[in-house]
């Protein structure tokens, strides 16, 4: 690479000056300069140094001698160093953090990874927004970093063993062992070719404290997993006539609006699950002061106040709202006469689950909650899981009346049969046609790059890194964290329910597992679990550290009584003793005290629910304020008398 380059309008190959390898991102300026390579994100706020170090005693040493080479007035002391297991030819790879004040609204860590005696660094510094809108390009540059000469492993050509009873032990026995390194109290998991469920079961326990079994039939909440079969929902429309991919949405939805009348032109029906158009995240709406009575309005005012921080397809960004709004559409055009939600729900049943066979998927929590289901759990202050039934669930039904974008309940028995659905390209399971193979496979056509060979759909992610397809979606709500995939090349699809926020460190490394058992293929599965289990405890144990459960006196005593937010909505500050409860919307929790290294003090949540979430204390014209953020958001709670 030509020293100080312009920006590139497309990803290209790249190497360290000692020969690693790495892919540079499209729009981002790359400077050679001595032992290392600099790349600048667009917005010049952000930048990703990769730092040919040599020989260094350890991780934080190699990280320490990475800041000297390229910025040592800006080098901190580590504030906590956490090993993942080795990759890509790495024999060793660790992940250093540094405490950044929320003030700062700054990024700052480091990943070192060793190759023999020698030490390459790659150091992430800049801009909270910025970094949290080119995440992607971020994990395009660490995925593809290699050392000199190391070839990537890959399924290609292979052929696929069969799911044999020996195969599927082995897969059940990675789930269980995972299930202790991560603390995860249960789960539930299935197995499905082009014919048939070959495998379901359940292990671990519904609740903690509870002898109750989870099985193929406990229900979880799935969050994002309904994306999917939403814009199934769509694929059936187009292939009525009743809609059309490249339609503005406008013409389907004439209410429909962005945040300027050019931005809103522009979004065409396969725009609103695409994570291309720009939009960013405006989750915290939902999950702090959203109105479950009228979660579709609500979507759609939102969005009307929405602007894109990036170009159309220019890079990933997740949007709920546009997700959800795509469901009211396709229900809309079902069912004009009923309400936005209730449309929603009725041309899920009628269009997708019915035909599919899919009896036990539900938008009802109170059908979902009767019987067998699954409780949701998160690690407390000192690590260990605890069921989050208050807190936890009154996030997640505020969240899933947005329900487009991940409102559904369902079990592993009942969502296989929309993976075999998937497998079959449209397919019913007695050889009818529902929905055409063109406009189902519509969905995994690539929108936008999520990393390296990975792309995202409508609804659906495929990630070809192991030179093999494997077309997925995630799940992730408060206390179930999931996930769908299929591997058409193999003939097969599995579904992986969790009933734990730690269950995400199970998901992709489920999917390794299965590739593994299928290819054989190097085992990393495994390392990758017990890495995590160390990491989440590490990461909770070194933040407790910063946070007084019993909140400073003083500033409880400055606190108002209660704060609002235009966006957010209300806090309700309630003294408890030598305690202190804030109420929001939508959920409650015990607050404690964080001193941050610039000065401030942040109330930060107790609750497992949403553990240490900050809100800074402030001030604006004499008058107290509580601040929260999110990656690319500011807001400013003021009190109120």
């Amino acid at each position: 690479m030509a020293s100080a380059s312009p920006s590139v309008q497309s990803d290209r190959p790249g190497k360290t000056p000692s020969g690693a390898t790495f892919t540079s991102p499209a729009g981002w300026n790359a400077a050679d300069k001595p032992a290392l390579i600099e790349l600048a994100a667009p917005e010049k706020d952000l930048r990703v140094a990769l730092v040919d170090v040599g020989k260094a005693a350890d991780a934080s040493a190699a990280a320490a001698a990475a800041w000297k080479v390229w910025a040592p007035d800006k080098a901190r002391a580590p504030k906590l160093v956490t090993a993942r297991a080795p990759r890509n030819g790495w024999e060793d790879r660790a992940v250093v953090d540094y405490e950044t004040s929320p003030n700062e609204k700054r990024v700052m860590y480091a990943i070192a990874y060793r190759a023999g005696t020698n030490w390459t660094v790659a150091i992430v510094d800049g801009a909270e927004a910025t970094a949290e809108k080119r995440l992607a390009a971020i994990g395009l540059v660490t995925q593809s970093l290699r050392p000199a000469g190391y070839s990537r492993e890959s399924f290609a050509g292979r052929t696929a063993h069969s799911m044999d009873a020996a195969r599927i032990e082995q897969l059940k026995a990675f789930v269980a062992q995972s299930m202790k390194d991560l603390g995860i109290p249960g789960a539930s998991f299935s197995l499905t070719t082009r014919e048939k469920t070959i495998y379901s079961t359940g292990l671990g326990v519904r609740l903690l404290g509870d002898a109750a079994p989870v099985d193929g039939d406990s229900q979880f909440l799935i969050a994002s997993n309904t994306k999917g079969m939403a814009t199934l929902l769509l694929s059936k429309l187009v292939d009525e006539g009743k809609l059309r991919w490249d339609e503005p949405v406008t013409q389907a939805y004439p209410p429909f609006q962005l945040g300027s009348p050019a931005t809103t032109q522009k979004v065409l029906i396969r725009h609103l699950v695409c994570a291309c158009t720009g939009l960013p995240r405006k989750d915290m709406q939902v999950i702090l002061n959203s109105d479950p009575k009228a979660a579709a309005s609500d979507a759609f005012a939102q969005l009307a106040l929405t602007e894109p921080t990036s170009g159309f397809g220019e890079v990933f960004q997740y949007n709920n709202l546009m997700a959800a709004a795509a469901g009211y559409v396709g229900g809309h055009l079902v069912h004009p006469e009923m309400g936005l939600d209730e449309a929603f729900y009725r041309a899920m049943d009628e269009k997708v689950f019915g035909p599919l066979g899919m009896t036990a998927t539900t938008f009802d929590f109170d059908r979902a909650m009767k019987n067998d289901w699954a409780r949701p759990h998160a690690d407390q202050i000192n690590a260990q899981p605890a069921p989050i039934l208050d807190a936890g669930m009154k996030l997640n039904f505020a969240f899933t009346r947005y329900a487009g974008a991940g409102g559904a309940w369902s079990t592993a028995n009942d969502l296989i049969k929309y993976v075999r659905f998937e497998l079959n390209e449209g397919k019913l399971d007695n050889g009818t046609q529902y929905v055409s193979a063109k406009n189902l496979l519509q969905r995994r056509v690539a929108n936008v790059p999520v990393g390296e060979d990975r792309t995202y759909g409508m609804g659906l992610q495929t990630d070809s890194d192991y030179g093999v397809a494997v077309v997925h979606h995630g799940g992730s709500l408060a206390g179930y964290k999931s996930d769908i995939l299929l591997i058409p090349s193999a003939n097969i699809g599995a579904v992986i329910l969790t009933n734990s926020d730690n269950g995400q460190s199970l998901l992709r490394p489920f999917m390794r597992r299965l590739l593994e058992l299928l290819y054989d293929g190097k085992p990393e599965a495994a390392g990758d679990v017990a890495a995590a289990g160390v990491r989440l405890k590490a990461e909770i144990a070194k933040e407790a550290e910063r946070v007084s459960v019993t909140p400073d006196p003083a500033a409880v005593a400055a606190l108002a009584s209660a704060y609002s937010n235009p966006d957010l909505g209300p806090i309700t500050v309630t003294r408890t003793g030598n305690g202190v409860d804030f109420a929001f919307r939508t959920f409650s929790s015990a607050m404690g005290t964080r001193k941050n290294d610039d000065g401030t003090t942040s109330f930060v949540a107790l609750d497992p629910t949403m553990l240490f979430f900050p809100l800074v204390v402030g001030s604006e014209d004499g008058k107290p304020i509580l601040i929260a953020r999110d990656s690319q958001h500011e807001f400013k709670f003021g009190a109120v008398k």
